[in-house]
């Protein structure tokens, strides 16, 4: 049997396969963020289609928090029960769920929110597409008390565990930063005090959900950008997210903006997957805790390689599953040995209702043959 396809666990909850659908904006929310039939459809067909573990797209925590229209939430009590009634439908078609709780802090649409916040205000386009005003100590407090009782409404909701976003330039990753956190108080300065925010968000959530509900975290390694998050400063993070509580890391980018990027926009062989795979070995290094390892991974070889290795413990896909919601079982019964996502990043929606789709859908570009690109 194929490695992928043999079981592990993350805390308490023990996972099938090793295959992992990575948070993915779906756009499929009403404006209160309650999900739409689309997405629970979305879900439950990923559950259908053999993936080990649904990771949802970020949810907001706080009504400040909302990073754009038809995003999910998971703010208050009122939402409970639609998210319920998904969670419902993917226990029913086999499958495992954590939702991504998130607060877009300075990444927030001036459109979904009354004002933009952040660690420390925030006026550089390159650094963010928008101006933002510094958060004031009530409102870190109330912004940490919202990822805890989001957590609470995940457990009550039947999810599997939640997931903290800590990565791609929202807002616990601005905390993480030297660019979006210039804080003079205990919230910012040292690397102590830059994630004392995720430190007692993490100790919130325990208390609200107790020692036994799976905790993962989607960690940012890097801005990229000079000034910014470092690799270094982030590996140590890494080796301190078992003591906070974390049961699981997934290793990806950090700040994104108009210079830097989470993504590659295209992966044309096997030798351009697996890019952040050097940033998942360090942490590897570094914890003993489970890792989950996004970015590029599109062919069978290269997801048993790297877990053969030792190098992650689980794969995270993101848009192949958006093109294909059944390619694990595709891979595992030997109808494939590759994705046919070509990274065209062509998935966001451009209209509201529409919600994420592939545009390629395997016809209207290149695919991908024997590690290669050939034209259909």
């Amino acid at each position: 049997m194929s490695i992928l396809f043999t079981p592990a666990k993350i805390g308490t909850m023990v996972i099938p396969n090793r295959l992992i659908r990575s948070a993915t904006v779906e756009r499929m929310a009403d404006v209160t963020g309650t999900p739409n039939e689309k997405m629970k459809t979305l879900w439950t067909n990923l559950a259908a289609g053999g993936v080990g573990l649904i990771i949802t797209g970020h949810m907001y925590v706080h009504p400040s928090g909302k990073a754009s229209p038809e995003m999910a939430g998971i703010y208050s009590d009122s939402r409970v029960p639609a998210l319920a009634d998904c969670v419902k439908s993917v226990h029913a078609a086999g499958g495992l769920i954590v939702p991504q709780l998130n607060h877009g802090g300075v990444r927030c649409d001036p459109s979904t929110v009354e004002e933009v916040m952040a660690p420390s205000e925030v006026d550089n386009e390159l650094i963010a597409p928008r101006h933002a005003r510094e958060m004031t100590a009530n409102e870190i407090a109330d912004a940490i008390l919202a990822f805890g009782q989001a957590a609470r409404r995940a457990k009550n909701a039947g999810f599997d565990g939640v997931q903290i976003h800590g990565a791609h330039g929202y807002l616990i990753s601005q905390f993480f930063s030297p660019l979006t956190n210039r804080r003079t108080d205990d919230w910012g300065g040292s690397l102590e005090n830059r994630t004392r925010f995720l430190r007692e968000a993490c100790k919130e959530i325990r208390h609200q959900v107790g020692a036994d509900f799976p905790v993962l975290i989607k960690l940012g390694m890097e801005d990229g950008v000079q000034g910014g998050l470092c690799q270094e400063d982030m590996l140590i993070v890494a080796s301190q997210l078992e003591e906070m509580g974390i049961d699981m890391v997934e290793v990806s980018g950090a700040m994104s903006g108009p210079l830097h990027s989470n993504i590659e926009t295209r992966v044309r062989n096997i030798n351009e997957e697996a890019y952040f795979r050097s940033w998942a070995q360090q942490v590897k290094q570094r914890t003993a805790l489970p890792v989950s390892l996004v970015g590029g991974l599109r062919s069978k070889s290269v997801m048993e390689d790297v877990l053969a290795s030792g190098d992650a413990d689980f794969i995270s896909l993101c848009r192949p599953l958006i093109s294909e919601p059944d390619l694990p079982k595709r891979l595992q019964y030997g109808d494939s040995d590759h994705s046919r996502c070509i990274s065209a990043t062509l998935c966001y929606p451009k209209n509201f209702g529409e919600g994420i789709s592939c545009k390629c859908n395997g016809s209207t570009c290149k695919t991908r043959i024997h590690g290669s690109f050939n034209p259909i």
